[in-house]
């Protein structure tokens, strides 16, 4: 796995990444705030068609935009984000997708979780966002369109826009086969 924007601080072992984001770092295109960020932190690998990502995030949210969760990568102006994401002082299940320019949906989560699971599935062009926390069910957070190459960079996303300093930990960092699942 490789770095694009190395967080200040971080280390991976037995499992587990933890990371410590510099400052004012995000993902962003455009779209209502007029900029564009790419200096967000992301440790990632190549992957070769369609697959399943899985990961388990654990971070204090406690300003204005921290996130933490999964990213697919095709380049600088085409990519996905998600995970959570603090905003309004709760924590909320986000997802920007970018196609030249970001859009942005997310959800007040239904709880205040320590952890939470998200799965990510490529299935052609197609992303399928996944949550799940204790032992409950896989819920689907979004949907989305994206077209990609064959080969994209996967992996584990952190930002904090208004700050430095969010501590993530990312336990069970997995890709794997598609898992071929009804949404409904």
């Amino acid at each position: 796995m490789t770095w694009l924007n190395e967080p200040p601080v971080w280390s991976s072992d037995d499992g587990r990444v933890t990371l410590t984001t510099g400052h004012e770092t995000d993902f962003w295109r455009t779209t209502y705030y007029d900029f564009v960020h790419n200096d967000g932190h992301f440790y990632s690998c190549k992957v070769d068609g369609d697959f399943t990502a899985t990961v388990e995030v654990a971070a204090r949210y406690e300003a204005l935009y921290d996130q933490a969760g999964l990213m697919v990568r095709v380049d600088d102006e085409n990519w996905m984000k998600t995970g959570v994401e603090f905003s309004d002082g709760v924590q909320n299940l986000s997802t920007v997708v970018t196609r030249g320019h970001s859009d942005w949906s997310m959800t007040p989560a239904d709880s205040v979780e320590q952890s939470r699971m998200f799965r990510l599935s490529r299935q052609g062009s197609s992303l399928r966002v996944e949550y799940q926390t204790g032992e409950d069910s896989w819920q689907l957070i979004r949907l989305a369109y994206l077209p990609m190459p064959s080969e994209v960079e996967v992996g584990l996303m952190a930002c904090s826009p208004t700050r430095s300093g969010l501590e993530v930990e990312f336990r069970g960092f997995n890709i794997g086969d598609l898992l071929t699942t009804e949404i409904h």
